[in-house]
């Protein structure tokens, strides 16, 4: 099961991975282990960045978003920094591990806190 620690090891990218449904948005390498290590894979928590949060990262130039995954359900929230909530998600079903994953959307890149 994914862990915290597995993304903590995460400081850099070697690779920057576009995505398919929004070409001005790229990811990390951490951000990729995360899709595909999430549960059965997670790449539908990117493409509701790539197609939701970037719109909303034209107005604001940092987005700090976390997918809060419990009991089979999660919540994808996306505020300014300032704890100010600028978006909010539920989804219905998930198998994403339990927890709070967090993400910062930056100049276009969608990275995880250690990757900063």
């Amino acid at each position: 099961m994914l862990t915290e620690a597995d993304l903590d090891q995460f400081t850099g990218t070697e690779t920057w991975t576009r995505h398919g449904l929004n070409r001005n948005m790229l990811c990390t390498d951490g951000v990729m282990y995360f899709a595909e290590n999430a549960g059965n894979g997670a790449f539908w928590f990117l493409d509701i960045v790539a197609t939701e949060l970037m719109m909303l990262h034209k107005k604001e130039p940092c987005l700090v978003i976390t997918l809060a995954s419990k009991d089979g359900k999660a919540t994808i929230t996306a505020d300014d920094g300032n704890d100010r909530v600028l978006y909010t998600r539920e989804i219905e079903y998930t198998d994403c591990p339990p927890g709070d994953w967090k993400f910062y959307l930056v100049d276009n890149v969608l990275l995880l806190p250690s990757e900063y």
